[in-house]
C-alpha cells in the first residue's frame, strides 16, 4: 500500500447528458429522475442533467433532477451563447447545490470550421458567458472543447481566462479520443506548470473511447492532475462513447498502489446502476464488457477453475461483491409469498410502489409456474420491464400466434393507446413478422426496424427472453427492450417500448450538436 496522501477524485456523471446523445438512447424524464436517484445514492458527486436550452423536455428533466436531487451537484450544459446561460441558469433554480457548465471549442479545426470564430473573439466569448454564469450561481465549469488538438498556447490562455472571469472547474476534454495517455498526462501537468491561476480551479478529464483509450486516459489525466472525472455508466456516449465509471472507480479501488486517490462512490451499487441504465436506454452490456459484463466474473477454464476453486486471488482482481454481485439466501419459486418477494426486490436494489409491486408479482407468479428455478436475473429482467412500460401512451395487453412450417402465421394482438383497447389480426412471414405487422396496423408510423436482438436472461430452454428493437424515423433512432418467457411475448413488449420512446422524442427539437 502506497504511503502517499490518498487525494479525492470527484466523479462528474454525464450519462443523462451525454450519454444520452447515443443514438436510440433518448430517456423520458421519469427515467432520467430514477437513474439521476440512483446515482446520487451511489456517491457521485456531480450529475450533469441535460443541456436545458436543447428543448423543452430537456430544461424540464433538469428542472425536475435539481428537485430531487439533494446531496450532488446538478449540473446543466450550456453553450457560450448567453440565451444558453441564461436557460441553464433558470433550469437549475430549484437545485440545492448547481453548476452551469459551459463549453466552447478551442481547435484551430473546429474554430474555423464550426465556430467561425477568430481566437480573440473565442477568448471574449468565453469572457462574456462565464462572467454571467458566475452571477447566475457560485459553481461554474468551463470546457474546451477539442482541446487534446488545440494549440498549447491558446488552451493556456482560454483556461486563465475563464478562471479570471469566475470559473471554478477547467474541463479538457479529449473530444475526439484522439490522444493517447501519455499525451494527456503532459498535457495536464503542462496546464498546472503554465496557467499562473490554475490552483484556483479543479481541473478536470472527459475522455472520449474512439481508439478504446478513454478509461486508460482518464486515469492519465489524475496522474497529470485531474481531480474530477467526467465518465458514464457502461461508458455509453457519442460514437464509441465515453469513459466507463464503473471500470475507473474500480481501477483505484483496485490498485491503490497505482493510483493512491479515493472517491465517493459506493461500488456494491455499481451493477444495479449498470443494469437500471441498460434498462433504460435499451443497450444491452456485452458479456466481456469489464466490471458488469456477464463474463466478468465467469470462468470456464478448467485451469481457472482449479485456481478459483482453490483462492478465488488466482484469477480475480477483485471480488464480484466488491461490484454489488452477491449470491441470495432467498431462493424464489412458484410458493413464495409477497413478503419473501420484497424482500428479494430490496436485497437487489429495487423499492416499488404497491400498485407497481403488485403488477410485478403477479408476473413473477405467472414466471414460476413455467420455470423450476427462478433467478435473481429473471426478477430484475421483470421489475425492469415493469418500471419501462410506466408512463405509456401505448401498452401491451395480449397476443396468441399460429406459427410452424405449413403457415400461415398469424398474430392475434391487443393494444391499449390513450386508454383505449384495439385489436388486429395480422398474417406475416413467421410469428413475429406477422406480431409487429398488427402493431403497425394498430398504430400507423414510418419508422422502420433497425435492430432486433435477443438473448436469454439465464440459462435454459426455460429462460426469459430479453429482447431489443431499434426503430428509425427521420434520422432519430430509439432502442427499447422487452423482457418475456416467451420470446415473442418479449418483440411485442420491446416494439411498443420504443415506439414509445420514439413518441417522446418526436417533441425534442435540438439546437445543433453540442459535444464535450
Amino acid at each position: 500500500m502506497s504511503t502517499q496522501i490518498r487525494d479525492h477524485i470527484k466523479i462528474f456523471d454525464t450519462t443523462l447528458r451525454d450519454g444520452e446523445q447515443s443514438p436510440g438512447a433518448s430517456m423520458n424524464l421519469d427515467e432520467k429522475v430514477r437513474i439521476a436517484k440512483t446515482l446520487e445514492a451511489m456517491g457521485v458527486d456531480i450529475i450533469e442533467a441535460g443541456f436545458a436550452v436543447a428543448s423543452p423536455g430537456d430544461f424540464e428533466s433538469v428542472q425536475e433532477v435539481s428537485k430531487v436531487v439533494k446531496d450532488a451537484v446538478v449540473a446543466s450544459l450550456s453553450r457560450t451563447v448567453l440565451e444558453d446561460v441564461r436557460r441553464a441558469g433558470q433550469a437549475l433554480r430549484p437545485a440545492a447545490r448547481p453548476r452551469i457548465h459551459i463549453v466552447i471549442a478551442t481547435s484551430p479545426l473546429h474554430m474555423r470550421v464550426k465556430l467561425q470564430m477568430e481566437p480573440e473573439e473565442v477568448l471574449q466569448q468565453i469572457v462574456d458567458s462565464v462572467t454571467l454564469a458566475r452571477d447566475l450561481c457560485d459553481d461554474v465549469e468551463w470546457s474546451a472543447e477539442d482541446a487534446t488538438r488545440s494549440e498549447h498556447d491558446f488552451l493556456c490562455r482560454c483556461a486563465e481566462t475563464a478562471i479570471k472571469a469566475g470559473a471554478t472547474t477547467i474541463n479538457i476534454p479529449d473530444t475526439v479520443g484522439y490522444a493517447m495517455p501519455d499525451d494527456i498526462q503532459a498535457l495536464f501537468e503542462m496546464l498546472c506548470s503554465r496557467v499562473p491561476n490554475i490552483d484556483k480551479a479543479t481541473l478536470s478529464a472527459h475522455c472520449h473511447n474512439d481508439l478504446g483509450l478513454a478509461v486508460a486516459n482518464s486515469l492519465a489525466a489524475i496522474k497529470g492532475g485531474a481531480r474530477q472525472i467526467e465518465c458514464t455508466i457502461n461508458g455509453i456516449g457519442e460514437r464509441a462513447g465515453n469513459a466507463a465509471l464503473e471500470e475507473i472507480v474500480m481501477a483505484i479501488r483496485t490498485r491503490p498502489d497505482a493510483m493512491p486517490y479515493t472517491t465517493n462512490i459506493e461500488t456494491t451499487d455499481i451493477t444495479k446502476v449498470s443494469k437500471l441504465v441498460s434498462t433504460v436506454t435499451g443497450f444491452a452490456v456485452q458479456n466481456n464488457k469489464a466490471i458488469v459484463g456477464a463474463n466478468a466474473f465467469a470462468h470456464e477454464s478448467g485451469i481457472h477453475q482449479d485456481g478459483i476453486l482453490k483462492d478465488a486471488k488466482t484469477y480475480e482482481i477483485m471480488t464480484p461483491e466488491s461490484v454489488g454481485l452477491t449470491e441470495s439466501s432467498l431462493v424464489m419459486g412458484k410458493h413464495s409469498g409477497r413478503h419473501a418477494f420484497r424482500e428479494k426486490l430490496k436485497d437487489l436494489g429495487y423499492e416499488l410502489g404497491d400498485n407497481q409491486l403488485q403488477d410485478t408479482f403477479k408476473r413473477f407468479k405467472i414466471l414460476a409456474d413455467k420455470k423450476k428455478t427462478v433467478f435473481d436475473e429473471d426478477i430484475v429482467a421483470l421489475v425492469d420491464d415493469e418500471v419501462v412500460r410506466d408512463f405509456q401512451r401505448i401498452k401491451f395487453i395480449s397476443l396468441q400466434v399460429v406459427c410452424g412450417s405449413t403457415g400461415p402465421q398469424t398474430a392475434d394482438l391487443s393494444l391499449e393507446i390513450d386508454g383505449e383497447e384495439f385489436t388486429h389480426k395480422c398474417e406475416g412471414n413467421g410469428p413475429i413478422d406477422a406480431a409487429f405487422r398488427a402493431i403497425k396496423a394498430l398504430f400507423p408510423t414510418t419508422a422502420s426496424l433497425q435492430l432486433y436482438q435477443v438473448h436469454a436472461v439465464t440459462r435454459g430452454t426455460d429462460a426469459q427472453a430479453e429482447v431489443t428493437v431499434r426503430l428509425e424515423e427521420d434520422g432519430k433512432t430509439i432502442n427499447g427492450q422487452g423482457a418475456d418467457p416467451d420470446t415473442i411475448v418479449a418483440s411485442v413488449r420491446a416494439y411498443v417500448n420504443a415506439l414509445n420512446k420514439l413518441l417522446v422524442k418526436r417533441e425534442k427539437t435540438a439546437p445543433a450538436a453540442l459535444s464535450a
